[in-house]
């Protein structure tokens, strides 16, 4: 890994944890053991580096979740599952529970931040269109009823998963999460 990349994946862990506005220069520094000179070599200024951190995050999804699991030639309910298990899982490994890296800065910048603001909603739209398309698939299998809006289906399950993710964070307990995927595998039999 390179230092850069380096100096990116350790700010997105003071991100994550403090929030974009609240988190420093200075707290990148430290944590990364670095000086302004090193920082200021490849960044910019705190926006570029925060654009930065969101680049990498959205590669990192891209990678794990959209092209990983929702675009893989697994059947229909095993994506969705596999969907379900990645997100319960990236969060129980975590002893304090600081919610949804891309949900916290949705909800932080993307009324402040138009550059933030556009990335994001690009990846919730592809993560969004990859659920509808699954969706579609599952109509096509006799799995689902066919009268349902798969768009807006799609919605509902990302919003439900960021939801329960708030909730999960809001009370630093992983059966929040756990009860409302329930719920999602019951509505759109998902056999688990």
């Amino acid at each position: 890994m390179s230092k850069k990349q380096e100096i990116i994946s350790i700010a997105g862990k003071v991100i994550h944890s403090k929030g974009y506005q609240a988190t420093s220069i200075s707290d990148i520094l430290q944590a990364a053991g670095i000086g302004k000179g090193q920082f200021y070599h490849y960044f910019s200024s705190k926006h570029d580096l925060g654009l930065a951190v969101m680049e990498n995050l959205i590669t990192d999804w891209d990678s794990q979740l959209i092209e990983g699991i929702l675009r893989s030639a697994d059947e229909s309910t095993k994506k969705l599952n596999n969907m379900l298990e990645w997100a319960l899982t990236s969060h129980a490994e975590m002893k304090i529970k600081h919610g949804c890296a891309m949900g916290n800065l949705a909800i932080e910048m993307s009324e402040h931040d138009e550059a933030f603001r556009t990335k994001i909603a690009g990846f919730f739209n592809r993560w969004t269109d990859s659920v509808a398309i699954i969706l579609d698939e599952m109509i096509r299998e006799n799995l689902l009823d066919s009268t349902i809006d798969t768009k807006k289906s799609a919605q509902a399950i990302v919003s439900m998963i960021e939801g329960a993710i708030l909730l999960m964070t809001n009370q630093q307990n992983i059966e929040l999460m756990e009860n409302v995927f329930e719920v999602i595998r019951k509505q759109y039999n998902l056999q688990y």
